[in-house]
């Protein structure tokens, strides 16, 4: 399966793309959604990266990619809910909803729901696909449990004393989890001018600038870029507009095309602009590496 990749710092700081953070439609269906709980976490775009690559830095990290669509997602989900809460802190659950957040599952490269991923130091460990007796999960999150053992940075249940998050990036976070882009840019930014090298404030001004741009772009950007296919400006607004709506490859093709059509000056220019785009994602999205591959034969 597709390994997620960690980025170099904490939440945000590369490996997750801002593209996908609009409101989307909750998914339909009559299967109920697995119960929550203290160490059960929703995860989405936003926070994937705080509660599953870093908290598995802690704990081990056990992610469930569901389905409304599928009976058996949320039955499995309570199961494990019950175990997590159990074990009191020693394991997170977090829970992904394949329908609302697809990139996570893209990530995840699974190929069918339910599925589970064990997640330590921000790489899979163990996986299985479909539903398990009880007992079953009991002994995988003990042989879990054991093969993590003193490795991770979390001290499980007993633990009394919280986690330590500096306040304003803190206050930073809880901008973006709440979508005021505009504060959360603006707090990482401050706390980047303070840390120019803190590699969350450093991705998340980034990506947040990116989500920003992308959103003001005009509604027939694409349409506008097929019928002017040389005008680099109309380009840009519909490469922006493509990865807003998740069509990333089709944003990458675009201003590859146009480099092969270009020279000189303008040919940098888009060639930056691309290169741009690519930092928005994991290096190892395969998409990316599509991109750069198609560049490079682009550009030699």
């Amino acid at each position: 399966m597709t390994r997620p990749r960690p980025s170099v710092g904490p939440a945000l700081a590369g490996a997750v793309d801002l593209s996908a953070l609009k409101q989307r439609p909750a998914a339909g269906g009559d299967s109920p959604s697995p119960a929550g709980g203290p160490n059960a976490t929703e995860v989405n775009e936003a926070n994937f990266e705080a509660e599953v690559l870093v908290r598995s830095g802690q704990v081990p990290v056990v992610v469930l990619l569901w389905s409304p669509r599928s009976d058996s997602s949320a039955a499995l989900g309570d199961t494990l809910a019950g175990l997590a809460a159990a074990d009191n802190g020693k394991w997170s659950l977090a829970l992904v909803n394949v329908d609302t957040t697809p990139r996570v599952a893209q990530m995840f490269g699974i190929q069918g729901v339910p599925t589970v991923v064990a997640l330590a130091g921000g790489q899979p460990i163990a996986s299985f696909q479909g539903s398990q007796p009880a007992d079953e999960l009991r002994r995988w999150v003990d042989s879990l449990l054991q093969a993590t053992a003193g490795k991770l940075t979390g001290s499980g249940a007993g633990d009394d004393e919280p986690e330590q998050v500096d306040p304003e990036l803190a206050a930073a976070r809880t901008h973006l989890d709440n979508g005021d882009f505009a504060e959360a840019a603006a707090a990482y930014q401050a706390i980047l001018d303070a840390q120019p090298n803190h590699a969350e404030a450093k991705g998340a001004v980034r990506q947040i600038a990116f989500l920003q741009r992308a959103s003001a772009q005009r509604p027939d950007a694409v349409a506008a870029a097929d019928a002017a296919p040389d005008d680099i400006e109309a380009a840009f607004a519909a490469a922006d507009a493509d990865i807003l709506a998740q069509n990333v490859s089709a944003a990458f093709d675009r201003l590859i095309a146009l480099i092969k059509r270009t020279a000189g000056d303008d040919r940098t220019k888009v060639r930056t602009r691309l290169v741009e785009l690519f930092e928005l994602f994991d290096p190892a999205d395969p998409e990316v590496i599509a991109g750069r591959r198609n560049l490079a034969n682009a550009l030699y």
